[in-house]
């Protein structure tokens, strides 16, 4: 019913920035909060940050004034721009979005900061 692909994952330097996207599609109205979770080796899936269909935010205290989510409505496009990025950072990113009775996730991208 509701599709989510991520994009935007990769390589990068301690200090450096990475854009991520998720693309939503199919039955994209019944979804009241879309977020980032990662999960890295040996840990559990956190969340990174979300994002209400009202706009309103949340985030990790790892992650706040670093990380910023975002959403293009007119694209059905979630963002997460990601600065200063530390090695603690490296984890596969998901894109997640909650209807009332369903959590959808996407397939997952990587992200890796090592120098």
């Amino acid at each position: 019913q509701v599709q989510l692909v991520e994009s935007g994952g990769g390589l990068v330097q301690p200090g450096g920035s990475l854009r991520l996207s998720c693309a939503a599609s199919g039955s994209i109205f019944s979804i009241y909060r879309m977020g980032w979770y990662r999960q890295a080796p040996g840990k559990q899936r956190e969340l990174v940050a979300a994002i209400t269909s009202g706009g309103t935010t949340n985030y990790a205290d790892s992650v706040k004034g670093r990380f910023t989510i975002s959403r293009d409505n007119a694209k059905n496009t979630m963002f997460l721009q990601m600065n200063s990025l530390k090695p603690e950072d490296t984890a596969v990113y998901y894109c997640n979005g909650d209807s009332v009775a369903t959590r959808y996730w996407g397939q997952g991208t990587q992200v890796t900061v090592s120098s």
